[in-house]
């Protein structure tokens, strides 16, 4: 079936000397993963690998045959095109980063249009906002939402709370963080991409990644740690 959907780069892996295997989350049906063959292999090669970097916003024309098949483009072009998100050390830090994160997170050949939007809305702010050191941590949370184990809210008021169980206690457990954890924990719950991105201190970050990967390890099957995260870690330490 032909299908004209806007899609956002997860990865790009060469294929023999001048090919690409390019996965990408659709707006239209999830995850799929193209054939691009001889990127490298004339004048406008740089052109076309400019649209395969990591978390890319493209618009393409393709035809969607089935399931676990490599499908291939018949046209494609930038839907944004960003201007500091690939340049910026910081940023594109964060973007080889969560290219990574969702690589090991979205399994599913499945239209999930609100992650989609959500992922869109969140890569333009951060293409236009200088601040954003939080910003990855931001969208772990948040994302959690669209990924089914966002935390339970209900009773935020207890001291500590419960990874595997995802919701907050009276009671310390193995389970659970402790009580400077979960206040880290629950001042990220109520952070926006537009608050003060000074709230945490570099080593407070550190704590809450960690919690947050180990938050995905419990409840993702199959999730790995990015093989970037050392080179976060450096960039914000």
């Amino acid at each position: 079936m032909l299908v004209k959907t806007k899609a956002i780069v997860i990865s790009a892996l060469k294929y023999q000397e001048k090919s690409l295997i390019v996965k990408c989350f659709t707006q239209s049906d999830g995850l799929k993963s193209y054939f691009v063959p001889s990127v490298y292999s004339n004048k406008k090669a740089n052109q076309k690998i400019a649209y395969f970097q990591p978390l890319t916003i493209i618009e393409i024309e393709a035809n969607h045959k089935s399931k676990g098949t490599l499908e291939h483009f018949k046209e494609i072009k930038l839907a944004h095109s960003f201007h500091s998100i690939h340049t910026d050390v910081v940023k594109s830090t964060i973007i080889i980063f969560l290219s990574e994160i969702l690589h090991h997170s979205i399994h599913e050949e499945e239209k999930n249009e609100n992650l989609f939007s959500f992922l869109e809305t969140a890569l333009l702010w951060l293409d236009t906002h200088e601040e954003a050191t939080n910003f990855h941590l931001i969208l772990l949370m948040e994302m959690t939402k669209f990924l089914g184990f966002y935390p339970d809210v209900s009773e935020m008021d207890f001291d500590f709370f419960d990874v595997k169980e995802g919701f907050f206690t009276p009671f310390q457990s193995v389970n659970t963080l402790s009580a400077h954890e979960t206040q880290l924990f629950k001042r990220l719950i109520e952070l926006k991409f537009d608050s003060n991105q000074k709230t945490f201190a570099g080593i407070e970050r550190q704590i809450l990644l960690k919690i947050l990967l180990d938050f995905y390890s419990l409840h993702l099957e199959g999730f790995k740690k990015p093989k970037s995260l050392e080179v976060l870690r450096e960039v914000f330490s």
